[in-house]
């Protein structure tokens, strides 16, 4: 009580209130004076007894590494001896680095905190189900695709993971969008992640079903606007991904969204090994969302020509395409890829020309391979991604190196 009143603050206002000794009579009598519960004095009597100050750190430290204490926590050290009683006020602004269990892993009760993108004709059940059974977020993309086929996407994705989160992306300036909207609220699925535009007219709906609304977001202000939306969590995604893009790099946008709300935040752009996933929590992530790692996934329902040229690029290897037309977008490197970029870029291929070339052309690349009218959606990453294995391989290889 002393000590609180140096650093005028109640108990009441504390998350949790570390003592100077670990020893049971002194909690106990402390937690009946304040008027609060034991569970705010993190010291594991249970693990290491009643000992005296040097188990204190020990267990400040377990209570960190296993997600007890979080950022933004406010913690009270007390110490008292020589008839003094002093008190230091923290505010947690950074645990010790564990990527397996974040606010993300919380808010949807996945082991690892990691999405698989919702990539457009890509992000089918297959891909979707073998995510999350492995521990992930597995997504469905909803793109613009039928509404009875989606409906039947994610009844196969419920049965195959038999109770585990998924999600569904939602193309926001889709023609389907609000049919969609409706499809995963009457559907019940558990989580839906947003791009292409702001969901703030569906979100009312979507929260009242108990849905999680995971937005991707390209700037600082459209993540503000999202949380004040009502927003679970945002996805800060760099211009590195694969697909549409932004300008922004994935390492100067998540740390200034992080810094710009309260609500968690998964990086995206550029990850696909243990080393990005690590990068991301520095700045200040709590998950990550990947796409071209999971093209090489063996679950992947991509033609083996897409998966071929993914595993084989290299570091320069990707294009963007459609920067004249406003509609920036990473692929492989291709011939066609190369004419379109050429052309849109020296006059020889119009606005009008290049939406009409490219109509369909993702459609050609995941389900024909067609590599004279296909676009080859892909991140700047690619180069790092050297194999296809299954996606539970590449989860846990990725989170094991994370750790280290």
């Amino acid at each position: 009580e002393q000590a609180c009143a140096k650093i005028e603050i109640s108990p009441d206002d504390l998350d949790w209130i570390v003592p100077h000794q670990a020893n049971i009579r002194i909690i106990e009598t402390a937690a009946k004076h304040l008027g609060v519960s034991m569970d705010k004095f993190p010291v594991y009597i249970d693990r290491y007894g009643n000992t005296s100050s040097a188990s204190i750190p020990i267990a400040f430290c377990d209570a960190v590494a296993e997600g007890r204490i979080k950022r933004g926590d406010k913690v009270c050290l007390v110490g008292f001896g020589g008839g003094l009683t002093y008190g230091l006020l923290l505010t947690i602004r950074r645990t010790t680095m564990t990527t397996t269990k974040t606010r993300i892993t919380e808010l949807l009760g996945i082991k690892y905190p990691i999405f698989q993108g919702g990539m457009a004709w890509i992000a089918e059940h297959t891909l979707a189900s073998a995510v999350s059974n492995a521990g992930g977020l597995g997504i469905i993309a909803g793109g613009s695709a039928p509404i009875d086929y989606l409906r039947d996407q994610i009844r196969q994705t419920k049965a195959a993971v038999n109770g585990k989160p998924f999600g569904v992306n939602i193309m926001l300036m889709s023609p389907n969008a609000d049919d969609l909207a409706q499809l995963v609220i009457d559907e019940g699925v558990p989580v839906v992640t947003t791009g292409a535009g702001n969901p703030g007219k569906y979100m009312a709906a979507w929260k009242e079903a108990g849905i999680k609304v995971i937005p991707v977001v390209p700037s600082v202000a459209l993540a503000k606007r999202m949380e004040r939306a009502g927003a679970d969590a945002v996805i800060a995604e760099g211009t590195e991904s694969g697909g549409h893009i932004g300008e922004n790099t994935t390492m100067c946008l998540v740390p200034q969204v992080v810094d710009a709300v309260e609500i968690p935040v998964i990086a995206a752009g550029g990850i696909a090994d243990g080393r990005g996933i690590a990068a991301s929590f520095m700045l200040g992530a709590e998950g990550v969302q990947l796409g071209t790692r999971f093209l090489a996934a063996e679950e992947c329902q991509i033609n083996p020509v897409y998966k071929e040229l993914v595993v084989k690029a290299k570091d320069t290897d990707s294009i963007v395409t459609g920067r004249y037309t406003g509609h920036p977008c990473r692929n492989v490197k291709t011939k066609f890829s190369k004419k379109l970029a050429s052309g849109e870029a020296n006059g020889t291929i119009t606005p009008e020309e290049f939406e009409e070339i490219t109509l369909g052309s993702l459609r050609k690349a995941v389900q024909d391979g067609n590599l004279e009218e296909g676009s080859f959606l892909c991140g700047a990453i690619a180069g790092m991604v050297k194999k296809v294995e299954p996606a539970k391989d590449m989860i846990e290889e990725m989170f094991a190196q994370a750790e280290e």
